[in-house]
C-alpha cells in the first residue's frame, strides 16, 4: 500500500477540514487493514450518500459482506443499498444482526412478515434489533397488528427484552396498549412492573391515567404500588 495505517488514520481525523474523495478512500481500504481503521474508512463512504455508495458497491464485489460495509451500506440511506441488504439478509444467517442494524433507517419500509420473522427468532441482540426497527413503523400499524408483534416480546424471560418493548408500545396512547402495558406492571418481574407503570404515566393520556388509576386498586401493597401512586399523584401536580 502507498500510505501506512498511521497516515490513512491522520487523513481520516482531517477530513472536517479536508474533505476525502471517494475514490480514495476505496483505494486504501484492504482487508489486511485493522477493523476499525476499515470501520472509519467505510463510515466515510457511507456519510458521502450517493457518492459514497459506488465506491462501496465496487468494494462489495471485491470484498465481499464485511461488517464494515455493512454498516456503510445503511448510513448512505440509497434505495440500491437497502436492496442488496435485504436480499443479503435471505442469504447470510451469520451476519443478521449487522444486517437488521443497517437497515434501522428502512425500518418504516420494512415488510411486517420480516418484522414478524425477526421478532420471533430466540437471540436477545436480534430481538432488539427487531425492535428498533419496529419503532419506525408503529405509527403505521393498527393495534391489533402491533400488539400481535410484540407478544412473544412481552413475554420474553429477558428483562432487556421487554423494556425495550414497553418503550415501543409507549409510543402509542390508544385504551387497548395502555392495557396490554398494564398487564405487564400486574404479572411482569420487578423491573419490567416498573417500567410499565413508568410508561403508563408518559403516555399521560385519560386513557392511560385510568388505567394506572385502577392498577391502584388491584395491585399487591409493595414497591410497584407505591410507585404507581407516585406517578399518579405526579400528574395531578
Amino acid at each position: 500500500m502507498a500510505l501506512n495505517q498511521n497516515s490513512i488514520w491522520e487523513k481520516l481525523n482531517q477530513s472536517r477540514k479536508v474533505p476525502l474523495e471517494p475514490c480514495w478512500l476505496g483505494k486504501v481500504y484492504s482487508l489486511d487493514l485493522q477493523a476499525d481503521l476499515r470501520f472509519a474508512i467505510t463510515e466515510q463512504l457511507g456519510l458521502l450518500s450517493n457518492n459514497g455508495w459506488p465506491v462501496l458497491e465496487l468494494l462489495i464485489n471485491e470484498a465481499g459482506a464485511q461488517p464494515e460495509l455493512i454498516y456503510a451500506a445503511g448510513l448512505c440511506h440509497q434505495a440500491e443499498a437497502k436492496t442488496w441488504l435485504l436480499k443479503l439478509l435471505n442469504e447470510q444467517s451469520h451476519l443478521k444482526l449487522p444486517i437488521l442494524q443497517a437497515l434501522a433507517c428502512w425500518g418504516g419500509e420494512l415488510p411486517i412478515a420480516l418484522l414478524r420473522d425477526v421478532l420471533s427468532e430466540k437471540s436477545q441482540p436480534i430481538i432488539l434489533a427487531g425492535l428498533e426497527l419496529l419503532k419506525f413503523k408503529v405509527h403505521q400499524l393498527s393495534d391489533e397488528i402491533l400488539l400481535e408483534l410484540v407478544e412473544k416480546p412481552l413475554m420474553d424471560f429477558r428483562d432487556p427484552v421487554v423494556l425495550s418493548t414497553i418503550r415501543v408500545l409507549q409510543r402509542r396512547n390508544s385504551a387497548a396498549i395502555t392495557l396490554r402495558i398494564a398487564e405487564i406492571a400486574k404479572n411482569g418481574s420487578t423491573v419490567s412492573a416498573r417500567a410499565a407503570v413508568l410508561a403508563l404515566s408518559c403516555i399521560a393520556t385519560s386513557d392511560s391515567l385510568t388505567t394506572l388509576s385502577n392498577l391502584l386498586k388491584i395491585l399487591p401493597k409493595g414497591a410497584i404500588r407505591e410507585m404507581a401512586k407516585k406517578q399518579l399523584q405526579l400528574q395531578y401536580t
